[in-house]
């Protein structure tokens, strides 16, 4: 039998139970440093883009929102047309 003489065993101290004002912040920098290591670590770890595909996805990013743009544009403009037609000015 181990621990002590009367067979009681020490509590086990609950992980949830605040410590106090201080914990929080003295476990602060610690954590955010670690934060910063796993971000550093998980960008080691994205493929980029070369220059020239960046080109490309760039263009087709702009191409797309000046096309969708101009058919919103026109929708508007039939939709204002259709309701001055049924209301009147």
């Amino acid at each position: 039998m181990s621990g002590s003489a009367s067979g009681a065993t020490a509590p086990v101290r609950d992980p949830d139970v605040r410590r106090g004002p201080i914990t929080w912040i003295t476990t602060l920098v610690p954590r955010m440093l670690t934060f910063i290591r796993q971000v550093v670590a998980e960008l080691r770890k994205v493929i980029w883009p070369t220059r020239k595909e960046l080109i490309t996805y760039t263009t087709v990013v702009i191409v797309f929102v000046a096309v969708m743009g101009v058919i919103v544009a026109m929708f508007d403009l039939v939709f204002a047309k259709g309701v001055l037609a049924v209301f009147g000015k």
